[in-house]
């Protein structure tokens, strides 16, 4: 099976080249049917490939499927191969499967755009061409076996990105967040691209390849000399990531991307490709741990931007857009998680967000269809009596998301704060911060958009969504509530650490916890009392409105201009970069386009002007003046043979 393992590919190229050639004359339906069923083939395929490494030694799990030679000069060579060992095909299970249930979900929500306008055919059939693109980019990513073939999947995924961001392009708004998540990611792009480049010099012309084993084998080899290079490496792939995965300093594109199709949203920004950094750096983490000064910014950069993103949920009033910022808070623990170390709970944490965060996102497009494209969480209220399916799938994935206790969330990231906790008592006191806003505006929003009375004409009259929409979500309930049991911390059950002890041959063996057993307990129980009291404020303050709740409030409200604001770091950007820019810009184009190449243009062609007028006043229309100047000619000729030819 292994050995095939190419096929994953072949199925969403497939589904996106028969939708190109065909679709035109294909109905909605097997359009969808046709890219729908492309994606399960990937998602079976990577089960397949699951199995087949589980039946090998654990030593062992680790095979290269060579595809083609793809670039050979001299010694150096690099060719286009999958990598299939338990971190990549645990990223193509969460890619695949996950990608499925909301290629399932578009069907029918794609149907009618976000104003429940018709969406043609020849829409319809291109929006699901994009998805198919961007499961081949994003397999083409995770799958790769050496960094010019992961750069390749980067730089598509981010293609793809911006299609499907942008997709609403008749709306300016959605039109410009395309370009903003597109020029945004090219900052990143270029510190991978750089990063690369380095490491070919530094590593890859020794190694004869950029092959992650033999770059890492090399790297380990020169480690003792190259310190400052691999720090300089692994801080530029850092760049890479943070642009990606939205954290800071370039996390502004993710909130504008959701002017995106909600599937878009919940796809490509909540559960696959934002999380392409946080992937980037588990599969480097030989390098990383190399530098551990960069190890540290890691750490740091994801504690300070899950809390600067939470911070910023608490107060925004657009349900995705709080969704959004939600994600960013998630991606930002991931990076405490790898930052830390703590390989295994990164990922395991990057699993169990990729389902109760698309369950979140499709569940806020149900509402969003409901209430006729409106957002604005103060506009709802009543929508539990009206979509009562939508709100049980709403309610557990906020509960997993708040680190309820016992559902997914409150597994893998309550193993990130453990290990932050044994790295830096101050990176946990961050992160167990973060989760106390993470559970408060999780349930403001389950609150106010679902209990109390109707607020808004659209909220009086909404109603439940049709089973094309509400039944495939049921999977990614089961996912938000049990897919933390395979991660369970071994001072509860050795035989539940699935994930770790599947991850064990890609990460270094975790030392033996047996003396932190207590404090484990102990940072567990905190974080369920926690979660728990966040819950509980957020139901003080918007259900009974208690006098106490409501005064906790006025503690955050010097801080309520600056929330609302986001920190204001959108207008920074704009005064200190764009603004600067745009009058270099204009600057250069009005003397090196405007007078420079504008004016040779304009001077060749006035000289060709006035030479043709010139010359046009020797076309008198005289027959006379036609044969005299024949004669003359004729007689210049003449002379010219006879005085220089003979």
């Amino acid at each position: 099976m292994l050995s095939f393992a190419w096929i994953i590919l072949v199925f969403p190229a497939l589904g996106l080249l028969i939708n190109w050639i065909f679709g035109k004359r294909m109905g909605k339906s097997y359009i969808a049917l046709v890219a729908s069923a492309a994606v399960f083939a990937s998602f079976l395929t990577a089960v397949g490939l699951a199995a087949g490494l589980a039946a090998l030694p654990a030593d062992a799990r680790a095979v290269t499927v060579p595809l083609w030679s793809w670039i050979h000069i001299g010694d150096f060579q690099v060719d286009f191969a999958l990598l299939i060992d338990p971190l990549s095909v645990v990223m193509a299970l969460v890619v695949t499967g996950v990608g499925f249930i909301i290629h399932w979900y578009a069907a029918t929500y794609m149907l009618v755009d976000d104003h429940h306008r018709e969406l043609s055919l020849r829409m319809y059939g291109r929006f699901f061409i994009y998805l198919n693109f961007f499961i081949l980019m994003m397999l083409t990513l995770v799958l790769a076996n050496n960094y010019l073939q992961l750069y390749v999947g980067w730089e598509g995924v981010g293609v793809a990105s911006y299609l499907l961001i942008s997709f609403w392009f008749y709306k300016p708004s959605a039109a410009d967040a395309g370009k903003k998540a597109f020029i945004v990611n090219r900052v990143g792009d270029f510190g991978m691209a750089l990063a690369i480049m380095w490491l070919f010099f530094l590593f890859g012309k020794e190694a004869g390849s950029l092959a992650f084993a033999d770059v890492f084998h090399a790297a380990e080899d020169a480690a003792a000399g190259a310190a400052g290079a691999l720090t300089g490496i692994t801080l530029l792939l850092l760049l890479a990531a943070t642009g990606k995965s939205a954290q800071i300093p370039l996390f502004v594109w993710l909130p504008d991307a959701m002017e995106g199709p909600t599937p878009v949203s919940a796809l490509i920004h909540a559960a696959t490709m934002v999380t392409a950094g946080v992937y980037m750096i588990a599969r480097s983490h030989p390098l990383f741990e190399m530098a551990p000064t960069t190890m540290a910014v890691v750490a740091w950069i994801g504690a300070l931007t899950a809390l600067m993103a939470a911070s910023i949920a608490i107060v925004q009033t657009d349900l995705k857009r709080i969704l959004a910022y939600s994600t960013i808070s998630q991606l930002g623990y991931m990076f405490l998680g790898v930052g830390v170390g703590a390989y295994a709970a990164g990922i395991f944490h990057l699993m169990t967000h990729a389902f109760f965060k698309a369950l979140l996102f499709l569940t806020a497009g149900s509402v969003m269809h409901a209430m006729h494209g409106e957002l604005n969480i103060d506009l709802m209220g009543g929508l539990k009596q009206k979509m009562p399916k939508t709100y049980w799938q709403f309610l557990i994935g906020a509960a997993a998301l708040a680190g309820f206790p016992l559902l997914a969330g409150f597994w893998s990231k309550d193993a990130i704060l453990f290990e932050a906790y044994l790295k830096s008592p101050a990176l946990w006191a961050v992160g167990i911060f973060t989760a106390l806003l993470t559970a408060f505006y999780s349930f403001r929003a389950v609150y106010k958009a679902f209990h109390g009375e109707p607020r808004s004409e659209h909220a009086e009259h909404a109603h439940e969504q049709s089973p094309g929409m509400t039944f495939p979500l049921w999977f990614l309930v089961l996912g938000s509530l049990f897919a933390g049991l395979v991660g369970i911390p071994a001072i509860i059950s050795q035989r539940l650490q699935i994930v770790q002890h599947w991850l064990s041959p890609v990460f270094p063996a975790a030392e033996a916890m047996h003396e932190y057993v207590s404090l484990e307990l102990t940072l567990f129980i905190v974080s369920a009392a926690v979660a728990l009291l966040g819950i509980f404020i957020a139901y003080a303050r918007y259900i009974p409105e208690w006098g106490w709740a409501k005064s906790l409030q006025n503690l955050f409200s010097p801080l309520q201009n600056v929330l609302e604001h986001k920190y204001w770091v959108d207008e920074i950007y704009m005064a200190v970069i764009v603004n600067p820019l745009r009058r270099l810009a204009e600057g250069f184009y009005r003397v090196g386009d405007g007078r420079f190449i504008e004016g040779i243009v304009n001077g060749v062609g006035t000289v060709t002007v006035r030479a043709g007028s010139r010359v046009a006043r020797l076309q008198t229309g005289v027959l006379g003046m036609y044969a005299l100047s024949f004669f003359v000619g004729v007689v210049l000729v003449l002379l010219w043979f006879l005085l220089f030819v003979t």
